[in-house]
């Protein structure tokens, strides 16, 4: 594919509330989009009530622009660009079943997520498994809630490829009023720091359960951002303006938002919840859990300091005492 244009067929890989935002966004756009779903009858409950039955149920599609598909196979065999929206740690389960080579396919990264066992990041795992090359992978980043996306509440998203035309014709392919986008060509960068600003609103939601302050929650996110620019430099160095949207911005809206499934998961943890308890009541993926362990084995090869990440991580899987594992990090807060 030598260019991305409106003519070309996009399909959605996901159907939870990032998928359908993104879809609500395409449909502004696009006079057709192909979309897939893993239940035949979820798509005949969103042809019957032209709206996703789970997920933002207030947004209401034309469905006769839609094609649905439950096979995976014919929808990457008849689309042009693959935007997944699928939780990393569920996305090998998802492709078991794809034989249809789509190395030849611009592929997108909506995850902001990092596959769990193989520690890839999204674009690096497409490139890995599937032969995607490295300027046919895209990534979408930002801070940029679906609830809010829904609302069609003003929001911004970066858009990154090492094919920077790709990456701008993509884009405007997501324009709106109220949607703007900026391009990016670091795919490394945006996507891990995608990864770690999880694990970030995960302590977050943490030192909130445990109730520290707004003080002390202003101190963590400064330092956190410090902690992602280390590791990234670290793991893929360039030059980055880490205070920009796709970094910094995302990073403060998933540790302070009220959508943001990591902070509430984190909250809950602080509280006294079980991992297990959490995760169950919370009825959706916390990427950042997967993430932690990940980055942390990650890391063991790069030895950044990382005390946040340490902290979430031991907390999490070694199941030390939230607060007494906050009150240790606080030591190493500056």
């Amino acid at each position: 594919m030598s260019e991305i244009s409106e003519k070309l067929r996009i399909a959605i890989i996901g159907s939870g509330s990032w998928a359908t935002a993104l879809a609500k966004m395409f449909m502004n756009n696009v006079p057709e989009l192909n979309w897939y779903f893993r239940k035949e009858e979820t798509i005949e409950l969103f042809r019957k009530f032209h709206h996703n039955p789970n997920y933002l149920q207030s947004v209401e599609f034309d469905v006769n622009r839609i094609h649905f598909y439950a096979d995976i196979n014919e929808i990457a065999e008849e689309s042009d660009i693959l935007v997944f929206a699928i939780p990393s740690a569920f996305l090998k389960d998802a492709l078991k079943k794809l034989t249809v080579d789509i190395s030849h396919k611009f592929v997108v990264s909506a995850i902001k997520g990092i596959v769990p066992d193989d520690n890839l990041v999204v674009g690096q795992f497409f490139h890995e498994y599937y032969n995607v090359a490295y300027d046919q992978v895209g990534v979408i980043a930002g801070p940029c809630h679906a609830e809010e996306v829904a609302r069609e509440l003003l929001s911004y998203l970066t858009i990154a490829s090492p094919d920077v035309k790709k990456a701008r014709q993509f884009a405007f392919l997501l324009e709106s009023p109220y949607i703007r986008t900026h391009i990016s060509d670091d795919i490394w960068g945006t996507e891990y720091s995608s990864v770690l600003k999880n694990i970030m609103a995960i302590a977050a939601g943490i030192s909130h359960g445990l109730r520290y302050g707004d003080n002390f929650q202003a101190v963590l996110m400064s330092n956190a951002i410090q902690e992602i620019k280390r590791f990234v430099d670290t793991v893929h160095p360039i030059t980055r303006d880490i205070k920009s949207s796709a970094y910094l911005g995302d990073l403060l809206v998933t540790g302070y938002s009220q959508y943001s499934r990591n902070r509430t998961f984190g909250t809950m943890i602080g509280k006294g919840y079980t991992v297990r308890t959490a995760m169950l009541e919370m009825h959706m993926i916390a990427e950042g859990y997967f993430a932690t362990k990940c980055i942390r084995e990650i890391n063991s090869r790069y030895n950044v300091n990382m005390p946040i990440t340490d902290a979430v991580y031991n907390i999490l899987y070694e199941n030390i005492s939230p607060a007494i594992e906050l009150r240790i990090l606080t030591e190493h807060l500056r």
